[in-house]
């Protein structure tokens, strides 16, 4: 039977696959390989022979070349997981049929809106089928989409062997969302040239472009005392802590900055009168604009130390990811071919930054140049989620048409 990349997406998204930064194993969560599991028995179902998931959790597949030239070997890598951030257990998706415009009640929860004011994409929608949550959980298009229009792709492919191709990889990660889905790629076996992640959002674009990214821990050890003799004496870290974040300088935050503007972040602060931890995450475009960032948020931390003597803080920084762009203006083939590909497809190529990071920028410093290409999901990693039919089919074909440039240039 032939699936279509709707049939394939309704499947995947009631498959809770939720990452967990907390847990140590690999994957962080047995249960991404339920979904791992299914996809490997389609992939073999269309007739990749080689589909297999490995003991991390990774699906490697491939399809054959199917022509005597000479083809760089390109994969497509989505990943399995949804994030932390909202729950994506007993997922209801809903499908509205020709989406005649105006705002989404969602009908778990009428609370919540997906808004036009707040979603203007929509706007691109009319007459299109959207597909939302019912407003209780994240939908899982963050990358569920990808995943299913990879696997449609393929389907197509195999059906239609007069469309010309070189050797196609196919690989889905675990883990993404907590930021290890490429640690344990075997990119031997998986013996790419280049790759492109179908990860992005709106039709028609291609980012090759992320953010640069840190992790900072500050770790600050007060004076511990009696509250009833601590006149004079008692630091407490966690009210150290508290000054610390309140001379963030707003003007540097996720919600004041947009485009091309980097921040600081805190994402988790915890202790007690004696010990506090705070951890941020710090996000530039170029890897300058980190380091002043980091120097900014230790001089912080040093002048508000001052009014503390008797403590102490330690701050270390963790290098997360890097701007992928380096690696791919080295390369400028993989991008072109992408955007040749997208107009071919039938839409206007638009060239993005990403203001986060995907597999594709580490996979890009691993040696496997890497970009972003749209998904077609939006509102990622909360209730107000969707995604078009009409999108991840444009996204379908740019698979296609993507792999038929490739060869034709070859």
């Amino acid at each position: 039977m032939n699936y279509t990349v709707t049939d394939r997406f309704l499947r995947y998204v009631v498959i809770d696959t939720q990452s967990d930064a907390a847990s140590r194993t690999q994957p962080s969560t047995d249960k991404q390989k339920d979904l791992s599991r299914v996809l490997v028995e389609e992939l073999l179902t269309i007739g990749l022979k080689d589909a297999h998931i490995d003991e991390n959790g990774y699906v490697y597949a491939t399809i054959p070349s199917n022509t005597d030239k000479q083809v760089p070997v390109i994969c497509f890598c989505s990943h399995v997981d949804t994030a932390p951030d909202f729950t994506g257990t007993a997922v209801k998706p809903q499908v509205i049929n020709s989406y005649a415009g105006g705002d989404i009640v969602l009908p778990g929860d009428t609370s919540r809106i997906i808004r036009v004011s707040e979603h203007p994409e929509l706007m691109n929608q009319i007459g299109n089928d959207i597909i939302t949550t019912d407003g209780t959980t994240l939908l899982g298009a963050d990358d569920k989409a990808g995943v299913a229009e990879i696997v449609a792709a393929a389907q197509y492919l195999v059906d239609h062997p007069e469309i010309k191709h070189g050797t196609v990889k196919i690989l889905f990660t675990p883990d993404e969302e907590i930021g290890r889905g490429v640690d344990k790629v075997d990119f031997e076996k998986l013996g790419a040239d280049f790759a492109y992640t179908m990860d992005g959002e709106t039709a028609g674009t291609i980012e090759d472009e992320t953010f640069s990214a840190d992790g900072v821990d500050i770790e600050i050890k007060g004076v511990a005392m009696h509250p009833g003799f601590a006149k004079g004496r008692m630091e407490n870290a966690i009210k150290i802590a508290g000054a610390i974040v309140d001379r963030l300088p707003r003007g540097q935050a996720p919600e004041t900055t947009e485009g091309r503007q980097g921040f600081v972040h805190p994402t988790n602060v915890s202790g007690s009168m004696e010990k506090a931890a705070i951890s941020l995450i710090v996000r530039d475009f170029d890897d300058k604009g980190l380091a002043d960032k980091e120097a900014m948020l230790e001089a912080i931390v040093k002048d508000v130390m001052k009014g503390f003597p008797g403590s102490s803080y330690s701050f270390t920084v963790k290098e997360q990811y890097r701007n992928m762009k380096v690696v791919l203006d080295r390369h400028p083939e993989i991008v072109e071919n992408a955007v040749e590909a997208i107009r071919r497809a039938g839409m206007e190529p638009v060239r993005g930054s990403i203001r986060g990071g995907t597999d594709g920028s580490r996979l890009s410093f691993m040696g496997l140049p890497c970009p972003n290409i749209f998904a077609g999901g939006h509102a990622f990693h909360s209730p107000l989620e969707w995604v078009s039919r009409q999108d991840m089919e444009k996204a379908v074909r740019t698979i296609v048409e993507l792999v038929q440039v490739w060869e034709e240039r070859a």
